[in-house]
């Protein structure tokens, strides 16, 4: 009897099935962060860093990275393809397609990213520190906040899960725009324009019937590294890959091709990319003195501060604004502690935080890990406070469901 043998057909299938849940992929996130802090704080933590600064790669391409890059750059352009491939669905057949539907989350996603900023703004500014982290704070990780809503917040209205999505996919794509505005340095126009045109190709071959993958993956990763020779960062060519996919069926076809890529490649995403970038991005030091170190630095209270302050602050004025000032209106199952709970849980950074922080800051810089912990500390605060929120209001409707349930059945039949 075979032991650890191959999957069949079947096995294969659910195992991928299984990553494509959003439990998993936040679940193997949450995995390898800890594998990395543990391994950072061992006494093998000095081959995490030699590891992690292995290069490889064709120099004369500009392609020689340290496996800490190939994984900030490289793998996590897949989940930047994967993040675009939502972005494009929500605003063709999503939330995002009916501005009326929309317009609550979104000023709801600037507030929750403007007031962060200002946050970490305000709070290096009283300390005269380093001014580069203030977009840090402004990201929101889908994964893991959808996860926390789940997990705690089964009861809730569903259209508190709507809001939470649309609020989450802005996030992300204002979050791009501000990696691709800002975090983007010695632009040379000759590659970029050469990125472009491989991307509009791979675009143009999308709408032809049965171009094989042996054709569109490596003109994707040629448009990836002509992208990062740009100086563009790499993942907003995954982005634009996957605003290129249809969204409509074209050609007979059964289905979106978007929805088809992203079942396919969600599962590499939450599987493989996002993991091992939070293994060689989440791997700080623990030690008391160094956490005192990273307390005491402007930068790491402004980022943790901004998640778990700035964020929820900036969601709740910014939509409470919106429905005072216009004819806009919540849910009517929506109560605003509710909002409050969703909020808080907004203010899980991770991912895109950990990206932003690492373009903040070099590594030399003694502000890098400093952050780092203050994004892990910061992102499970928010986790911790939102759960507890979201139990909190669960019950609640929970409570009102029973008591109108028993309402109705005590109550005489009507004629």
């Amino acid at each position: 009897m075979t032991v650890l043998g191959k999957l069949t057909p079947g096995g294969r299938r659910n195992f991928v099935d299984t990553l494509r849940a959003e439990n998993t992929g936040s679940k193997l996130l949450l995995l390898g962060t800890v594998v990395a802090l543990f391994w950072a704080n061992s006494p093998w933590k000095d081959s995490y860093a030699s590891i992690s600064e292995v290069t490889f790669g064709p120099e004369a391409l500009h392609l020689n990275l340290t496996v800490a890059e190939w994984a900030t750059d490289g793998l996590l352009a897949i989940f930047f393809f994967v993040v675009g491939l939502e972005l494009k669905r929500e605003m063709v057949e999503g939330q995002l397609r009916k501005p009326a539907t929309a317009i609550v989350p979104i000023l709801a996603a600037v507030g929750g990213m403007v007031v962060p900023a200002l946050v970490y703004l305000a709070i290096v500014a009283a300390q005269n520190g380093p001014t580069e982290g203030w977009a840090i704070p402004v990201a929101t990780d889908i994964a893991f906040a959808v996860a926390v809503l789940a997990i705690f917040g089964s009861r809730l209205p569903t259209a508190l899960r709507a809001f939470l999505l649309t609020l989450a996919v802005v996030d992300d794509l204002l979050g791009i725009v501000v990696i691709a505005i800002f975090y983007s340095g010695g632009l040379d126009f000759g590659w970029l324009a050469a990125a472009l045109g491989a991307i509009a190709l791979f675009g143009w071959l999308l709408y032809k019937r049965n171009v094989p993958g042996w054709v569109l993956i490596p003109l994707a990763v040629t448009a990836w590294a002509l992208m990062h020779r740009s100086g563009v960062h790499a993942t907003i060519a995954g982005v634009m890959l996957g605003f290129m996919v249809p969204v409509a069926a074209i050609r007979g076809q059964k289905g979106g091709m978007a929805e088809r890529y992203e079942h396919l490649w969600r599962p590499v995403s939450a599987g493989v990319a996002v993991p091992v970038f939070a293994l060689f991005a989440a791997g700080v030091s623990l030690n008391p003195a160094d956490l005192a170190s990273a307390a005491s630095d402007a930068a790491a209270q402004g980022v943790a501060l901004g998640l778990v302050v700035g964020k929820p602050v900036g969601i709740l004025i910014a939509t409470y604004l919106l429905v005072r000032l216009t004819r806009a209106q919540l849910d009517p199952t929506v109560r605003w502690l509710d909002l409050l709970a969703v909020a808080a849980v907004a203010g899980i950074g991770f991912t895109v935080s950990l990206l932003i922080g690492e373009l903040s800051f070099g590594e030399d810089s003694p502000h890098s890990e400093h952050v780092k912990a203050a994004i892990l500390f910061g992102s499970l605060g928010a986790a911790v406070i939102g759960g507890i929120l979201l139990t909190w209001r669960s019950r609640v409707h929970t409570r009102a469901h029973d008591l109108t349930s028993e309402e109705i059945s005590v109550s005489p039949e009507r004629p």
